[in-house]
C-alpha cells in the first residue's frame, strides 16, 4: 500500500541559511507521527514547505498518490491536507461555530453548481457539530473567541482544521496553552483520529503529549534528521538526549 504522504529530500533555506536540509518523511494512512526537535530545528519551515506556505528549494511531496510541488495553500488544503498555527488567528467578530462554518467552506464553480443541485450545508453542519465535540468545544460554540481562554483558542485552530475533513492534519503546538489535564485530554482524543479516517503529523513541546500518543517520531536538529523510530526508542536514543530532552546521563 503506498503511503498518504511521500516527502523526498525536502530543502528549505532562507538566504544562506538552510531551515530543512533533504528531509525525506513517509506517513502511511492511519498513523499518528510526532515531529520534534529544538526551537530553531526547522519543525515549523517544515510544515510551512509542506503546505504551500513557502516554497522549497528542492525536493518532492507526493500527497495521495499526486505531487503537490507548487501548489498554492488552497489546492493543497481542498487534496485533504490542512494545519494549524501556532499562531491563531481567528474571527473575532464571528462565534466559534462560524469560524468552523466558515473553514468548511470550499467554494469554487464547480462547489457551486453542486450545491445548487445537492446542496452541502447538512454535511458542513455534521462536519462543524462532529469537530466541536471532538475538541470538546461544544458549550463555547456560540462565544466569540475574544472570550476564550488561550488554551480554548488553540482547540478552536483544531476545530476549524478537523471541519474541513482532512485525510492528514499538520499540527503545529496544538497543546500550547493546555494545562496538564487538558493535554492529557486532548492527547486521547488524537489517538481516536484515525478511526474517524484523520492522519495526524504532530508537532509539540509538550514530550508527554508526543511520546504518548505517537506510533512513530522523528527527530530533527538543525534541519536535518537525527533519529526515527517508536517512542520506546526515541526515550533511549542518545543522539535524542543529547540534543532535545536532555544532557545524555547513565543508567
Amino acid at each position: 500500500m503506498s503511503a498518504l504522504l511521500d516527502v523526498t529530500d525536502l530543502r528549505v533555506a532562507y538566504g544562506p541559511v538552510v531551515a530543512v536540509n533533504d528531509v525525506s518523511l513517509s506517513i502511511d494512512r492511519g498513523e499518528i507521527i510526532g515531529l520534534i526537535g529544538p526551537n530553531g530545528a526547522g519543525k515549523s519551515s517544515f510544515i510551512d514547505a509542506l503546505t504551500g506556505g513557502i516554497r522549497a528549494r528542492g525536493g518532492h511531496v507526493v500527497f495521495d498518490g499526486r505531487s503537490l510541488d507548487g501548489l498554492p495553500p488552497y489546492a493543497i488544503a481542498r487534496r485533504g491536507l490542512v494545519r494549524t498555527f501556532q499562531s491563531v488567528e481567528l474571527f473575532d467578530d464571528l462565534t466559534v461555530r462560524e469560524n468552523l462554518e466558515a473553514a468548511a467552506e470550499r467554494p469554487s464553480v464547480l462547489g457551486l453548481f453542486r450545491d445548487l443541485v445537492m446542496p452541502s450545508k447538512p454535511r458542513r453542519t455534521e462536519d462543524v457539530a462532529w469537530a466541536l465535540d471532538f475538541c470538546d468545544l461544544q458549550d463555547f460554540a456560540d462565544r466569540s473567541p475574544s472570550e476564550l481562554s488561550h488554551g480554548q483558542r488553540k482547540l478552536t485552530g483544531v476545530a476549524r482544521a478537523l471541519a474541513q475533513r482532512p485525510a492528514l492534519v499538520l499540527l503545529d503546538e496544538p497543546a500550547a496553552g493546555l494545562d496538564t489535564e487538558e493535554s492529557l485530554a486532548f492527547g486521547r482524543r488524537l489517538r481516536s483520529l484515525p478511526g474517524h479516517g484523520v492522519t495526524v503529523l504532530l508537532v509539540d513541546h509538550d514530550m508527554d503529549l508526543v511520546l504518548g500518543t505517537c506510533d512513530r517520531i522523528v527527530v530533527i536538529d538543525f534541519g536535518t534528521p537525527i533519529a526515527v523510530g517508536t517512542p520506546a526508542e526515541i526515550r533511549r536514543d542518545r543522539a535524542v538526549i543529547e540534543a532535545y530532552l536532555g544532557a545524555a546521563h547513565d543508567g
